[in-house]
């Protein structure tokens, strides 16, 4: 079964993120792709939900951001929307101050990590704000470079208000943050949804097939293990990858242990949590630029030591 596309909206407060996802949604319409959208607002009332029309499936979460209190509620309505409805895509509008790897990781649970394709994150940049940014508090300052950084497209929006010099300064300023990124300039936050789409590149090569997403920023790879594997080899791998690995999170059982544990590693530090019931021995990896095929080499050579 294919899976189902999901499409991150990030960018700070009042960028243009609601206008945006009815611009995509009308054209989505268009093609009779079957949609579904989820929306985190911080406050306790949700402002922008007729924005979504009716027929479309829309889960709100409230009162928190999905990047961290609310984490587990989008993992919940991730699992719910696969379950209840068919679809080609969901859409998430995050809140202004969400970090786009917060939200990518509460995005992979390893429940449903298979089952899930994350195309693209997509920042918009309120172009007034960005060139103003010295009156903001140094966090805000930080937390706009980052979802910058980490966007597989930026869109740099209200560009209208803004002088020929001043656009071509920006546009330097971005493109400096993030040098592998599509950059598109906007207006009202019209953009033709085949912008958005990121382009697969083809492959015949069986080793390569794992590269589906060469043109995204953050990535992703879902690995699921045939049998137990050996904890110190597995520290060992972990000592060995690459810094950019930012997230792992999944179910592992051991040579060693007849039980099956709930592993997650960030920040350089692992953590090891005894299930109580046996579940699939799945890890979901979150990061920038990932070797799929280094990865899925080594994993595979963890299953192959256990064996021999």
């Amino acid at each position: 079964m294919k899976p189902v596309e999901v499409y991150i909206l990030s960018g700070f407060l009042g960028a243009g993120k609601t206008t945006l996802l009815q611009t995509i949604l009308f054209q989505e319409k268009q093609q009779e792709r079957k949609i579904a959208v989820i929306m985190n607002e911080l406050g306790e009332v949700s402002i922008d939900s007729n924005a979504v029309q009716e027929e479309i499936p829309l889960k709100e979460l409230l009162n928190g951001c999905v990047c961290c209190t609310i984490q587990g509620q989008l993992e919940v309505q991730l699992e719910n929307m696969l379950k209840d409805y068919e679809l080609d895509a969901i859409y998430i509008e995050t809140t202004g101050v969400a970090h786009p790897i917060e939200v990518l990781d509460a995005c992979m649970s390893p429940l449903f990590a298979e089952k899930l394709a994350v195309k693209a994150i997509i920042t918009l940049i309120d172009a007034k704000r960005w060139k103003d940014r010295s009156k903001l508090s140094i966090q805000i300052r930080k937390l706009l470079a980052e979802q910058i950084q980490h966007a597989d497209i930026v869109l740099l929006n209200k560009i209208d208000q803004l002088s020929e010099s001043e656009k071509a300064r920006l546009i330097s300023e971005i493109q400096a943050l993030n040098k592998t990124g599509k950059l598109l300039m906007t207006e009202f936050a019209k953009v033709p949804l085949s912008q958005l789409k990121p382009i697969q590149k083809s492959s015949k090569k069986e080793h390569e097939k794992t590269h589906v997403h060469e043109t995204l920023h953050m990535r992703t790879y879902v690995h699921t293990f045939s049998q137990p594997i050996d904890i110190e080899k597995f520290e060992q791998f972990l000592k060995d990858m690459p810094d950019t690995i930012y997230r792992i999170k999944g179910y592992l059982s051991f040579t060693h242990s007849k039980d099956t544990y709930l592993f997650q590693y960030s920040y350089g530090m692992p953590l090891y949590l005894k299930e109580r019931i046996k579940m699939k021995n799945t890890l979901v990896f979150i990061g920038e630029h990932l070797d799929h095929h280094w990865i899925k080499t080594e994993l595979e050579s963890l299953e192959e030591h256990a064996l021999s």
